[in-house]
């Protein structure tokens, strides 16, 4: 399978456009923990653009890859685990990768959440706190969903955004990696 961002001209320029917006998307959920709606409708209306221009299976094939990006990590929402920006943002980005780029994208961006989880543990400095905290919830079946939390109520909390931008980044211009 070739790289959704070789092969034109179309094809780089979309893949840099993707990049910069994936980009945009990281600083922000770094900065402050959250994804502007407005940045990922440009995301989504770029993508159901360059899978026209592109002609990679065309707008069927995005509109199929925004739906499987977004059902892929709806549940993880629904349990308290990631914030609807995140769901959203990767929704979008998977309209510009397909069905079957999402999928992949899906499982990148997971090895790359769990590397960030615990590069963060490991910098805080609350590994024993993490994992005492992980045996009393597991010892007493309390698995119920995590509260959410805003950034200005907890600083601390993952930015899971830049874990599922670096897995569309990956699908994207290496489709193979994961395979």
């Amino acid at each position: 399978m070739d790289a959704v961002f070789s092969g034109s001209v179309i094809a780089m320029g979309g893949g840099v456009i993707f990049s910069a917006l994936l980009g945009w998307a990281c600083v922000s959920d770094l900065r402050t923990r959250r994804i502007p709606n407005r940045l990922v409708a440009v995301l989504a209306i770029g993508g159901l653009l360059f899978s026209l221009f592109a002609q990679r299976g065309g707008v069927p094939s995005a509109v199929a890859g925004l739906l499987v990006g977004f059902a892929l990590w709806f549940p993880v929402y629904v349990l308290g685990a990631l914030g609807a920006g995140d769901v959203k943002l990767f929704a979008a980005a998977a309209a510009w990768l397909g069905p079957r780029g999402a999928i992949e994208a899906a499982i990148l961006a997971a090895v790359a959440g769990g590397v960030l989880a615990v590069v963060m543990i490991a910098s805080a400095g609350t590994v024993r706190e993490t994992l005492r905290t992980l045996m009393l919830r597991l010892t007493t079946r309390s698995l119920r969903p995590a509260e959410r939390v805003t950034a200005a109520r907890d600083p601390r909390q993952l930015p899971y955004g830049i874990a599922l931008a670096a897995g569309a980044l990956l699908a994207g211009w290496l489709p193979t990696i994961a395979w």
